[in-house]
């Protein structure tokens, strides 16, 4: 048996860009990728505190140091820019791994920039 487990987050990024007319998922400022342990192409999970949407979707590599959080295609319908979301991942392991698993969680500045992880 296997559980699905937080494995790491981005806590409190500020939306920078929409673009609906784009195939889809979210661009994430490679930085934070790295900070949070997330690769690209991954399924993550994105919750919009401002309007309480949730959405899944998946990582595409963004400028380094940019901070940008930009939600594309269908997905730029759930959030505006300014707006503060949360960023989850997820892994699959066994009970046992999960017991002693410790997630990443980040949390960046006001501007996308990293503080502490």
């Amino acid at each position: 048996m296997f559980v699905n487990v937080l494995k790491s987050k981005l806590h409190r990024v500020k939306v920078t860009q929409a673009e609906l007319n784009y195939v889809g998922s979210i661009t994430i400022d490679e930085d934070l990728m790295d900070a949070a342990g997330l690769f690209e192409n991954e399924q993550v999970h994105i919750v919009n505190n401002n309007n309480g949407e949730r959405l899944i979707t998946y990582v595409i590599k963004g400028e380094r140091g940019s901070g940008i959080i930009c939600l594309n295609g269908a997905a730029a319908r759930k959030a505006q820019v300014g707006d503060i979301i949360i960023i989850i991942a997820y892994a699959m392991m066994t009970p046992e791994e999960a017991k002693t698993y410790k997630p990443t969680v980040v949390f960046p500045d006001g501007s996308n920039q990293l503080v502490k992880v």
